[in-house]
């Protein structure tokens, strides 16, 4: 069985690429919650019901 010590090289890569993509998906959330909210100001601006509904069901998903 392999040893891994504490704050080990790899042990700290493995640190980083987990924090690295945490980073990622949580601006990868916040852009795709950005353009719902644009996507709602344009159902409201077009008055267009069925699709404000949708994408805000869709944002309290991701919320």
């Amino acid at each position: 069985m392999e040893k891994r010590l504490l704050n080990s090289p790899q042990q700290s890569e493995e640190n980083v690429s987990q924090l690295a993509e945490q980073v990622l998906n949580q601006a990868l959330k916040e852009y795709r919650k950005d353009k719902l909210r644009e996507k709602i100001d344009e159902a409201l601006t077009d008055r267009n019901k069925d699709e404000f509904i949708r994408l805000t069901d869709e944002l309290k998903k991701i919320s």
